[in-house]
This record gives structure tokens, sequence and C-alpha cells, in this order.
């Protein structure tokens, strides 16, 4: 049995060996008359603009109210005690200049301290007429005249300081010193003040500024006298933009806020009423880095980078994003000033690949 196997197994290998062969030869032909394993990539076309060095302006964004500068505020007071007997302004009102704002009535004390003070001069003008005559008949000395001269004197100074004190008249008018808002009323009708009692805080039209608070990590880059921008946060109807520059920065964190605080003068007085909501900008101080078009900038796992051409091929350049706003942004990178950075077209390239140009333009600020 095993005798008539084996010849038959023989038999059946000869084709098999010969399918093997036909396959190896067409194999060997398709290798030798084939594309090579590498085929050159077509460049790609893209849009190029040369980077440049650039003056970029940081921006640190501020959130705070429109207030009374302190600087400019107004305590307004009367030096005589006595009572509030109207008022005629409520606290946020907008006034104009001379407008009156509550009416005080000057405590009996002082009324009659001013009037004792007129009676003294009173009879001190006619001391000194009295003994001017006398001395004229020789019937007073020089020195009894130059005591009633003194006496003159002295009654005419006591009862100008009981007049500033308050005590010339019976019912005073507080009246406002500028065009202005009353930010506070601080007595109400019929109330007893003390002389010196602060009755009403008032701030004038061109003193209201921005009070703002600032991220205390971005407080050491602002400035004083750098630009600030603003607008109103709930305002309807779009108002103007406000412009102002900045005058003072704080050097502490506001525990209520826990912001760095920031006043801003206005550039211009505003019809907006105290205590308006605002947002804005700071700049920063100045500062150079690459100017390039934003499309030129891409990133991946690797981080954020852009594409130079070099002899006909894209180089891959990682930066640092330090103005990230608008167009063109800045970068910090080894850039090459006299290389081209892709733009339209980079999302297409890859790090060596080879790239044909456009018109190559400067990015323009």
């Amino acid at each position: 049995m095993k005798s008539k196997i084996l010849p038959l197994f023989r038999s059946s290998s000869r084709p098999f060996a010969f399918l093997c062969g036909l396959i190896l030869l067409s194999v060997l032909t398709a290798c030798s008359s084939g594309k090579p394993e590498n085929e050159t990539q077509p460049p790609v076309e893209v849009s190029t603009a040369m980077p440049v060095r650039q003056t970029f302006h940081g921006e640190v964004a501020a959130f705070g109210q429109l207030a009374a500068d302190s600087r400019n505020a107004l305590s307004l007071s009367l030096p005589q005690a006595g009572q509030i007997v109207a008022t005629r302004a409520l606290a946020g009102q907008r006034v104009k200049r001379g407008a009156a704002l509550l009416e005080f009535e000057t405590d009996p004390a002082t009324r009659s301290a001013y009037l004792q003070a007129q009676a003294a001069l009173t009879v001190a003008r006619e001391g000194l007429v009295r003994t001017e005559r006398l001395h004229a008949e020789k019937l007073a000395t020089n020195a009894q005249l130059d005591a009633a001269r003194q006496a003159l004197s002295d009654a005419q100074s006591a009862l100008a300081a009981q007049a500033k004190l308050g005590g010339a008249q019976p019912v005073t008018t507080l009246r406002a010193p500028a065009d202005g808002v009353v930010t506070a009323l601080d007595v109400q009708r019929g109330q007893h003040v003390a002389a010196g009692t602060t009755l009403i805080q008032f701030t004038a039209s061109s003193a209201l500024g921005a009070q703002l608070g600032v991220d205390p990590a971005s407080a050491a880059d602002i400035r004083v006298g750098t630009p600030v921008t603003l607008q109103p946060v709930y305002t309807a109807g779009g108002a103007a933009t406000l412009h102002g520059t900045v005058a003072v920065i704080g050097d502490a964190v506001n525990p209520q806020s826990h912001l760095v605080d920031v006043v801003a003068t206005l550039d211009a007085p505003v019809r907006l009423p105290a205590g308006t909501a605002l947002s804005g900008t700071i700049l920063t101080a100045p500062f150079k880095a690459w100017a390039v078009p934003r499309d030129a900038l891409q990133s991946d796992a690797e981080g954020q980078y852009i594409l130079q051409i070099e002899q006909g091929k894209a180089k891959r350049v990682p930066v640092k994003v330090v103005a990230p706003d608008g167009s063109p942004i800045g970068v910090e990178g080894a850039l090459d000033p006299r290389a081209p950075v892709i733009t339209l077209g980079s999302y297409e390239v890859s790090d060596g690949d080879p790239v044909t140009t456009q018109k190559t333009k400067a990015a323009s600020p």
C-alpha cells in the first residue's frame, strides 16, 4: 500500500512547484518594472508673509464702577451748629452749580454771639469818635486815643470771626459748588448737627473717575499714565466707549474684592450716573516681539509653532504667543527674519515638506 501512495504524492507536487515559480517570477517582474517605493511629493502652493519686529502692548482685564475720584471728592459742611430745616436734593441727583441742596437754621447761641460782636463793634466805633473829639479839645490823651482805636480793631476782628463761624445768617442755604452729583446725603430734615458735621458728599462732574480692580498677578505690568478703555456693563443701546489713563495703582490686595485697586481718570466728562458698572482693558508696558499673521500660528501636542520656508521646504519653529489679540499676533521664538512665514495653506504642510510660494508680503500691524 505504501508503494502506491508515494508515486501519487510525487506526481501531485510538480504542478504546485510550478505554480510557486510563476508567482515568484511575477513578483520579481513587478518589482523591477514598478515605481520607486518613495515617490517624490509635489510642492504645496502656500501664501507667505515676512516676520517683523514690532512693539506690542499687553492688555489687562479690569472691572469696577464709575465713582468719585477720592482726590477730588468734596464733603460739604457748615462751620456753625444748627438744625436742618429742609433738604432740596437726593443722593445720586445730578445738579447744576449754585443749586440749593439744603437749608440750615443757625444755632441760637452762635447767632447770639454774632449779634453781641456786632453790638460791640458799634460801641467801639462810637467810642473812637468820642475819644477823637475829646482829643481834639485836649481833653483826652494820646494813650486814650490809641486805646479807642485798638478797641475798634478788636471789635471788627471779633465780628469777622463770628461771621465765619456762621452767625451772620439766621438761615443758611447750602448750594452746589459746581456742576456735579450728590453722592451722599448724610442728614435728614429736623436733625440737629454740630459745627463742622459733614452734611453732603458731593462730586463735580469733572471729578468722576473709574474705580477698577485687576488681577494681582497682572498689576505689576501696569504703569501710571497708560491708556484705559472702558465700557458700561448694563447700559442698553450701546453706550459710547470711555477712554482714560491710569492715575493710581494700589500696592495691596483689596480684602473685599481680592483684586488690586486701580484709579483711572477719564479724558472727558460723562453723563453716566455714579455707580455705573464698568469693564475694560488696561494697556501694559510696551514690549518687542515677532509680528506674524494670525493664520500662521498652529498647535499640536508638542505646542504652538509656525512654519518658515528654508531652501524650498517648510521648517517648523516652536513659538510662544506673547500678544494674542488682533492680527498680527506677537510671538517669541528662533525665527529667521529672512525666511518667509507660511500663512494660507499652512495646515496642509508638515515639517520638511516642499512648498512653492505665492507673493510674499510683510506682516502689517
